[in-house]
């Protein structure tokens, strides 16, 4: 490994509610100096819509028992639930010398390669950041960026209920298709995925791991 490579720290939050971990990032962002090591945070989430800043009522077709919390992130509507890897990146964009387009780049590359050690495919969209397998949508992307630093960030689908996207148009598009890499690649592991997306990030944006489990 680089040791070049300035280190990111891995925090495993396990599994969270949503807006604690929302406060935390804000939280985070807010208080970070210059020396502050850049982190990123995994955590699985109970079932919850987050809409984002530029989030439509409409797009909200009838979430049921599962609640809507509007946020301050990018983005029209999502989902998060059990089974779906959510990373949040804390970085600090100004002193890693890159810019928001690079951020987004590195994400959608690192699932891109991630989901490629299953055999899968996935592509980029214009103008509809995220990751795609044959227009179907594999994961989300939102960013925050604040004093130059990022917060919120990616939803990749791993193995999960994906009936709740079926309440909203994700993403604000009506009757995108939703899938996940189990049905793609049968047996995957939860975790081992965890681990070859965090490898595939650090190496896109220059970065070397160093992992943190929740107390």
């Amino acid at each position: 490994m680089d040791t070049l490579n300035p280190t990111l720290l891995v925090r495993h939050l396990g599994r969270a509610d949503y807006e604690p971990v929302w406060r935390m990032m804000q939280q985070f962002t807010d208080q970070r100096g210059t020396d502050t090591v850049d982190e990123i945070w995994l955590v699985e989430h109970p079932p919850v819509f987050t809409q984002g800043l530029a989030g439509k009522a409409e797009h909200v077709l009838a979430a049921g028992d599962i609640p809507v919390i509007q946020v301050d992130r990018g983005g029209q509507v999502t989902y998060h639930g059990p089974g779906q890897i959510v990373a949040y990146p804390l970085i600090d964009l100004r002193r890693h010398g890159i810019g928001v387009k690079s951020l987004v780049n590195g994400i959608e590359q690192a699932i891109i390669d991630t989901v490629a050690q299953y055999g899968v495919t996935a592509q980029r969209k214009n103008k509809a950041p995220g990751v795609y397998v044959d227009g179907a949508k594999i994961a989300s992307l939102g960013l925050k960026i604040r004093k130059g630093c990022s917060f919120h960030g990616l939803a990749f689908n791993i193995a999960m209920d994906l009936e709740p996207f079926q309440r909203i148009n994700p993403c604000g598009f009506s009757g995108l298709e939703v899938i996940q890499l189990a049905d793609l690649a049968p047996q995957v592991n939860f975790a081992t995925v965890e681990q070859q997306l965090i490898n595939a990030f650090c190496q896109q944006l220059k970065f070397t791991a160093e992992h943190q489990n929740a107390a």
